[in-house]
This record gives structure tokens, sequence and C-alpha cells, in this order.
């Protein structure tokens, strides 16, 4: 009889010990989920910071502000921004301080005027259902003006005020599809659209009512805050563009040596093309017989015409030569009536052109591939275009 109470006395303290360490381990488990929920919480219902990034309310100088960009990515496409905080500092600064801290994501462009302007940054517009009424009273009424002598060119982005109130700008911003010079020195200008032109065009062209307000809005997927990007060469000396580039063309290769010691600027400007990859896939699109050939126009690009390196192209100062001849395998500048127009177009020379010397910018010689330049002379032609498509399937400089 004792011997059994001993045993069952014995069973239930082994029950309760096993009881007591199930109940230790439930207590772990359920302290480490609760650290681990602790470690989390900041995560839930909000985007995820990249590493390094700064957080949204870090505080923004305006030299900051020059070295970044933003990228507004839409349903129709994606912009780039630069900022110009030496004209309107603070529309700049906040603008950024916004983007990072998401307030711009989700919003819409809702106010439209064909090859005018694009209006967007209402907070309204994240709001489901908001009433048209509503769209662009929100965000207003936050800074002072900041009028500058920037002008209200093509790109530009200038801050939305309320009209005849002044210091009533504030999150809602707009964007100029077009030249409109009667805003000049009324709105706040604080940035350029310098890549997506294209996207702003096409924004603008969506159907609006009676009031400019868009049928169906453009949404803003997200507005991000990135370092601006370096363009390539532009500050290369003379000996790091002793280059030659390959191009690759559907009829051959065709390599030249560029000279940057006779046209350092233009040299510059190639490799600065070549390297974006702005050539690949543009075409000859001009052939003369004991003439030339002519070719690096952005219209030939297929199947894109734009690129992101139009950022860049710019007019050249005219950089000819009283010694260099246009002989055959010549690379010269194309341009127009006006001697410092020249900007992407080239062409190469295939038979000696006295005419051309001194009046543009010869800056490289083909060294390989004459036998492609006789090949490409001898295409069918309609005129001087080529009843086939001769494609400059890429550019590449040479290591």
């Amino acid at each position: 009889m004792r011997n059994r109470q001993r045993d069952r006395a014995s069973a239930r303290s082994r029950n309760t010990e096993k009881l007591q360490w199930h109940l230790r381990s439930v207590s772990i488990s359920l302290l480490l989920f609760a650290v681990f929920c602790f470690i989390s919480t900041p995560l839930l219902g909000q985007p995820a910071r990249k590493k390094n990034a700064p957080p949204p309310d870090a505080p923004v100088t305006a030299e900051e502000a020059t070295k970044l960009e933003a990228v507004i990515k839409t349903d129709l496409g994606e912009m780039r921004m630069e900022f110009f905080p030496e004209m309107a500092p603070q529309h700049a600064i906040a603008f950024i301080k916004r983007a990072r801290a998401g307030y711009y994501d989700g919003s819409a462009f809702f106010r439209v005027i064909g090859r005018g302007l694009i209006q967007g940054g209402d907070p309204v517009l994240k709001e489901n259902g908001a009433p048209r009424s509503r769209w662009g009273t929100g965000g207003l009424n936050l800074l002072k003006d900041e009028f500058s002598d920037l002008k209200h060119i093509r790109g530009v982005v200038s801050a939305v005020r309320i009209p005849d109130k002044p210091n009533s700008g504030g999150a809602q911003f707009f964007i100029c599809a077009g030249e409109q010079p009667q805003l000049d020195g009324k709105f706040s200008a604080f940035g350029l659209i310098n890549e997506g032109l294209h996207v702003v065009d096409q924004i603008s062209q969506i159907e609006a009512d009676e009031n400019q307000k868009a049928v169906k809005p453009v949404k803003i997927i997200s507005v991000k805050i990135e370092p601006k990007k370096v363009e390539p060469y532009k500050d290369a000396n003379v000996d790091e563009m002793r280059k030659e580039v390959l191009l690759k063309t559907s009829m051959g290769d065709i390599t030249v040596a560029l000279d940057p010691v006779l046209a350092p600027e233009h040299v510059r400007n190639f490799l600065k093309l070549v390297e974006t990859g702005w050539y690949d896939h543009t075409a000859f699109h001009r052939i003369v017989p004991n003439f030339v050939i002519q070719g690096g126009m952005g219209f030939t690009r297929e199947p894109y015409k734009y690129h992101p390196a139009d950022r860049w192209v710019r007019n050249l100062p005219g950089e000819f030569s009283k010694d260099r001849k246009h002989i055959r395998g010549t690379l010269s500048m194309a341009r127009a009536d006006d001697p410092n127009s020249a900007q992407t177009s080239f062409f190469i020379v295939l038979r000696e052109a006295p005419n051309l010397d001194g009046k543009y910018t010869i800056f490289g010689r083909v060294v390989d591939g004459m036998d492609i330049l006789d090949r490409i002379e001898q295409v069918q032609r309609q005129g001087e275009a080529p009843l086939a498509r001769i494609e400059l399937i890429e550019a590449f400089i040479k290591p």
C-alpha cells in the first residue's frame, strides 16, 4: 500500500515538473515572439527604407539639393527632375522632404492643358472617390513665394499658388509642356524635367473636361529621390579622350579614332553619346555617292525615339581646323546653318571634299572598315535616302 502511494506521489511530482517545464517553454516562446514584433513594428504599414537612406525628416541643404534628382513614376511613364535651389530653396527642399516621406505616392496629375502644362501633387487625389470639386484644393498655403528670373520654358517645374494670394504655394506643382512666358516672375519655379519630356507631353494631351480637369487622372505611382546622374566624360582631359570607337553596323564594322586635340568638345560629346548608348539602333539616313554618308539622328532610332541621354544633347561650339582636310575616311560633325549648331549627327567623307574644310568640325578618322564604306555607298537610294535600313546596331568604346 505504502509503495503504491509513493509511486502515485512520484508520478504526480513528475507530471508537475513536466507542466512547469512546458509553461516555461511557452513563456520563452511568447517572449521571443514579442521581441520579434517589437523589432518588426517600424516595418508594419510602412515601406521598407533602403540601407543608408536618409530618414524622411532628415534636414536637406540647398547644396545637397543641387546633387539630387526626383524620379517621378506615373501610369504613362517615368520622368526625372533636377532642382534649382539657388532660385527657390524652400520649394526645392520641401519637395525633396515630402518625396522622401512618400507624400506624393498615390496622388495624380489631374489638370492638363494640351502642350501647355500638367498639374499634380494634391493630397486630395490620394483619397478614394474624392469629388472633382475638391481637386486642386489640398496642400496649399504652406510656403512663401520665391519668384526669380527663371523662365517657364518647356520642362520647368513650378509651384501652384492661389490666384492673387501671396505666399499661398505648397505641395502642388505644375510642369510646363511648352513655353509659358505669361507665368514668368509670378510663380516659384524650382526644378526642371531633364528626362521624360515625352511623358509630360503625353499626359498633357489626355482627355479633360471644360475646367481642364482630366477625365481620368494619371496616377503618380511614386516619387523617389536619387543622386543626380553624372554626365559621362564631362571632366575628362585630352589624354582620357584618346579613344577608338567601333561602329557595329548592319553592313559591317567600322572603327574610328578620335582626335581630342583637334576638337576636344566634339570628342567629349561623341564619347558621351557612345557611352550612354545614345547612338545604338539609330541609322545612316543619308548617302551621297562620292561625297558622304551621314547618321546619328535620334529620329532614326528604333523602336524608341527618346533616350535618357537626351538630357545631355546640346549645341556645340564650332571647332574648325585650318589645316585638317576633309579627305576619304574623315569623321566630321553635321550642323545646320548656324556654325555652332552641331549636336549628334556625324558624317564620314567618301572622297576628298575641300568645300567642307574650315566649315565643319573634324574630330576623327576611319582606321578600319573602309570596305564597309564602299558597301554602304552602293546601297540603292531614293534621292539621298537609302531604300534599305542601314542600322548602327551598337557603338562602343574600344578598351
